[in-house]
């Protein structure tokens, strides 16, 4: 009897853990890379450098990484040494990569832990300036925070900061001269890295000791920056789901089988990630050769492009992944928000959001030399992806611009926000407990009204 006593609160213990775990945002774009959280709290949806701004953190160098939070601690990376100011200037042999760790109340850092780069590496110019080298979005399950910094490796530390072991899962650049952005996730005791780039395969790890328990090779992943999801299944299995030029792949998490594939988005290259809701599988793309958009039911066997295509459409979008909320599915794209139907594709609107009386610093001259040339990114491009929170679309341009939008079939805008802060914004906010934590490559900032 006390065995079974004993045995239902270690069961109860790790459903509290998990439970725990599942509303954190603990990984790119939160619970599962959904963008949204189920006890969001009371976000505000106006802010500025003197409404509903509780803190602002100055952040050791700049990065594109999105910050995490998992109880009182934020963690998210930058780097240093070489190219903080956003040119090719310095000593790339100085550079290193951080982990950050701060106090979500106050926004004081607690501890910061640095990486030497693995040489060589990308110099800061052409389209890698439009990435750099913090672009990986840290994980954590509530006992480790685990950092991706390219061919640099895996590195994990407590929650104290103190590191636990470093592992290396590639050593390749990027031949298009892009850089590394995939984000590592977690499943079970694994923690699986999409080493696209520095090696051509996902690989997992074990948690706690970062030994390698398997690696799936494909040529398929040399164009993919985008960071798997895990969908559950009506067959009760998990599958971990990416999307990769022109397919859409399901494998089994605990092995790195390939379970299922099927025909997706006409694309050379995948910038976004996927999203899923209620097993069925959401994609959009516009790469430099096709896009389009996709649904797809999870599960299946093999070739399941007759079988689980949903619906495809034309509509497109760029870097940003979608984000689906009352049955429809939502992203933004050059400042142009699209709303379809998640059911049938349909459109439901295609609005420009608006400026508003917001006041971002204007981009520097080409006489200000690369920072000038960068800002607003390739075309305009922004790199965000938007996130809900209590019926409001949320989404952060990389000019620094705030926007909200309140769901529904009409688009309706209703606040444009804005920092003084005339730094560049390339990361998807954070929400938690009534907090919304946007970055900057200069600061990380907390709104919230409380």
């Amino acid at each position: 009897m006390q065995r079974l006593l004993r045995l239902t609160a270690i069961c109860f213990g790790m459903l509290v853990t998990v439970a725990a775990y599942a509303e954190e945002w603990s990984r790119f774009r939160g619970p599962n890379g959904s963008g949204r959280i189920a006890e969001a709290g009371s976000v505000p949806t106006v802010w500025n450098d003197t409404e509903n701004l509780k803190w602002k953190s100055p952040l050791p160098g700049p990065g594109a990484s999105c910050p995490i939070v998992f109880g009182e601690r934020i963690f998210v990376t930058c780097w240093t040494g070489y190219a903080v100011d956003r040119r090719d200037s310095g000593d790339l042999e100085s550079l290193k990569r951080h982990l950050i760790c701060l106090d979500r109340a106050s926004g004081k850092i607690l501890w910061n832990q640095s990486v030497a780069a693995a040489l060589p590496e990308d110099r800061f110019q052409g389209m890698f300036a439009e990435n750099g080298y913090a672009t990986h979005t840290p994980v954590c399950d509530g006992k480790r925070v685990v950092a991706f910094f390219g061919k640099s490796g895996v590195v994990a530390f407590d929650l104290e900061g103190n590191q636990l072991w470093t592992a290396q899962v590639g050593e390749d650049l990027d031949t298009r001269g892009w850089g590394s952005a995939s984000s590592p996730i977690i499943y079970q005791n694994l923690v699986i890295v999409t080493a696209a780039i520095e090696n051509h395969a996902l690989v997992a790890l074990d948690v706690a000791t970062g030994k390698e328990v398997w690696k799936t090779e494909a040529e398929g992943l040399e164009s993919t920056w985008g960071t798997p999801i895990l969908v559950d299944r009506e067959d009760g299995k998990t599958d971990l789901v990416l999307s990769v030029p022109y397919e859409i792949w399901g494998l089994n998490p605990e092995t790195g089988k390939l379970r299922w594939y099927c025909e997706a988005i006409e694309s050379s290259s995948m910038c976004s990630s996927v999203v899923a809701a209620d097993g069925v599988i959401y994609a959009v793309e516009r790469g430099p050769r096709g896009g389009g958009a996709i649904a797809v039911r999870a599960g299946g066997k093999g070739d399941v492009t007759d079988t689980h295509v949903i619906w495809t459409t034309s509509d497109r979008s760029r870097v940003g992944t979608p984000v689906v909320a009352e049955g429809r599915i939502h992203w933004v794209s050059n400042k142009i928000a699209t709303c379809v139907d998640a059911h049938t594709g349909e459109r439901i609107y295609q609005e420009r959001l608006a400026a508003g009386n917001s006041r971002v610093a204007e981009p520097a001259s080409e006489a200000g030399g690369q920072r000038g040339r960068r800002r607003g990114g390739r075309g305009g491009q922004d790199y965000a992806s938007p996130i809900v929170a209590n019926g409001f679309l949320y989404y952060v341009t990389r000019n620094g611009q705030g926007f909200v939008v309140k769901l529904g079939e009409k688009f309706e805008q209703t606040a444009t926000n804005a920092f003084g802060d005339g730094g560049e914004f390339s990361a998807t906010p954070a929400i938690s407990n009534g907090a919304l934590f946007l970055r900057s490559d200069k600061f990380l900032y907390c709104v919230s009204s409380e």
